[in-house]
């Protein structure tokens, strides 16, 4: 058995699909000159039609943006200048494979010395792409996930973003990872298709051949590699239990999320596009909690969106929500989230840069477009406008009224607006959080943005494997900033909700029932289970909870305090 973290709940039985990448060993006799500038353009063309292929097969799954990295990886493929590096080498002596490593490892080299995060995405796609190249000017043939067409449990060091992509639901049982924690993309990944996943399970790659029999338990976060009878046995009755306490979830699909002592509260969506209200709608969200409006962004290729492009996204939304609450995040961008057709600066830290509401009110343009489109959408449905990375009270009061500068506009030219719109921000900095109070006056709402909150609270990248351990959402520190903006809304009648990672875990959903959480919003798949652990709880039971949580040292004290509690 080796011990792993539960990523994406579920129990899985099946065959091991070990995803290996081939060694690649360049060749040691010279070529001669034309036939190895031939070897490299039927390469190149072999490279792009494989892309263009696993994209194909990936387009049934996935999402445009999840996509996206098939069309980077396509652009890096076709680029001119790539190629005339890589043919001048050949004519100066080298072999293919020799020129396409040497190049493809200088232009990684460039971007990953810049530091910045987007350069260092740039940097991955030129390795995937050179990889791909190299393999098939060898000749050697690299797994293709989107060509598996039996059940498999997919065990691997870690899955690439192009990986987690190709993956087909219909044939992957589950997925173990050597590396990797709870928000690296992998773990989101699962968790968006469903998918039982453990990762960070040191010594799987040594242990597993293709082949074994294993047992994925993504339930308690470990693996069996060739089980006996009677642990088979045991995971397939853990498996169908699981699977139909899952089934059984879906009686709650219109019922309320309502506590045994009679307080309601609200368990909402997060989305990414249009087409994700589907799962929404069908797990019984009350509301989308979330709109995460930059994949609209990003999505497009050449240029930012138009105000026609964004209120047909936001107008869809709104009525598949069929008269519920979307609230919608206006532009938050930067950071890890670039564009292919905006330069950024260059910052020793993009993440404490020039980014989400900062980008807003320096580029008013972009902003006031965003702004338009969604007071046209909002006749449509039940609209509610946040702003991210709020700090201070005159970054609010700026970006609202030019929110209210737009609304009278659109109002003077005879466009019909709602005049039920809801303006609220993110409390994602801990400046805005201990100052929750203040900005209510403000606000109409918070959201509590969890991801960021607790990296800027612990002074720890939630990305890195090193500081991993200190990436702790139930850490008191973290638990008062929350109930300072809890406090601080209720103190002004406002209502404050969640759209973190922590709104859709079971340990913290009790602390912040008991903290006066008014809104949980969370993937689709994890609404169901959250709605059933609050119609478990008692209000009064869970204040109890909190006061005890907020007065513990250490994460790991609140962690057993709340299991203690809830075992009771």
């Amino acid at each position: 058995m080796l011990k792993g973290i539960a990523a994406s709940s579920g129990v899985a039985i099946g065959k091991a699909y070990k995803l290996e990448q081939p060694l690649i060993v360049m060749k040691d006799v010279k070529g001669e000159t034309e036939a190895e500038l031939k070897i490299f353009k039927d390469a190149i063309s072999k490279t792009i039609s494989d892309i263009e292929k696993v994209k194909e097969r990936a387009a049934k799954n996935l999402s445009s943006e999840e996509l996206a990295i098939f069309d980077a990886h396509l652009m890096m493929a076709n680029d001119p200048e790539y190629h005339s590096q890589i043919e001048e080498m050949i004519k100066n002596g080298s072999n293919a494979d020799e020129a396409a490593k040497s190049v493809s490892d200088m232009m990684i080299a460039m971007f990953e010395s810049m530091g910045d995060a987007y350069f260092k995405e740039r940097a991955a796609d030129i390795k995937d792409v050179s990889y791909r190249l190299i393999c098939n000017i060898l000749g050697l043939t690299i797994p293709d996930l989107t060509a598996i067409d039996e059940e498999v449990i997919i065990i691997a060091e870690d899955l690439t973003p192009s990986d987690t992509a190709q993956l087909n639901k219909q044939y992957t049982l589950g997925f173990c990872t050597e590396i990797g924690g709870r928000t690296s993309h992998s773990a989101i990944m699962a968790r968006s298709l469903e998918i039982p996943a453990v990762v960070g399970t040191t010594g799987v790659m040594e242990t597993v051949k293709n082949g074994d029999m294993l047992v994925l338990d993504a339930i308690e976060g470990h693996l069996i590699v060739n089980p006996s009878e009677e642990e088979v046995k045991e995971y397939s009755a853990k498996r169908d239990t699981y699977k139909a306490e899952k089934e059984a979830l879906k009686v709650l699909v219109n019922e309320k999320s309502v506590t045994t002592d009679g307080h309601e509260v609200d368990i909402a969506g997060n989305i990414g596009t249009p087409k994700d209200v589907a799962g929404v709608v069908a797990n019984g969200g009350e509301a989308v909690g979330l709109y995460r409006t930059e994949f609209l962004y990003m999505d497009s290729t050449d240029d930012f969106p138009t105000e026609d492009e964004q209120f047909e996204a936001y107008k869809a939304v709104l009525e598949g929500m069929n008269g519920k609450k979307v609230v919608v995040r206006t532009l938050d961008i930067g950071g890890d989230k670039k564009l292919n057709y905006f330069t950024f600066p260059e910052e020793m830290n993009p993440f404490l840069g020039y980014r989400a509401i900062r980008l807003c009110l320096d580029r008013t343009d972009i902003f006031r477009t965003q702004l338009r489109a969604l007071l046209r959408a909002s006749v449509y449905g039940k609209l509610a406008i946040m702003f991210p990375m709020i700090a201070t009270i005159k970054e609010f009061k700026d970006a609202k009224a030019i929110f209210e500068e737009e609304k009278a506009k659109l109002v003077s030219e005879g466009v019909a607006v709602s005049d039920t719109i809801e303006v609220g921000m993110m409390v994602e900095i801990p400046a805005s959080a201990v100052l929750a109070d203040k900005f209510a006056e403000y606000a109409d709402f918070f959201s509590i943005g969890t991801n960021d909150l607790v990296q800027y609270s612990m002074a720890a990248d939630r990305m890195s494997q090193k500081v991993s351990y200190l990436y702790q959402p139930l850490n008191p520190s973290v638990l008062r900033l929350i109930k300072s903006a809890i406090d601080g809304a209720h103190a002004h009648g406002k209502w404050c909700g969640m759209c973190g990672e922590m709104a859709g875990d079971t340990l913290a959903a009790p602390v912040l029932l008991g903290l006066g959480l008014d809104e949980f919003s969370m993937s689709a798949s994890s609404i169901l289970p959250a709605r059933k652990m609050i119609r478990s709880l008692s209000k009064a039971e869970m204040e109890k909870l909190a006061e005890e949580a907020l007065n513990k040292e250490t994460m790991e004290e609140v962690v057993e305090l709340v299991k203690n509690t809830l075992n009771k």
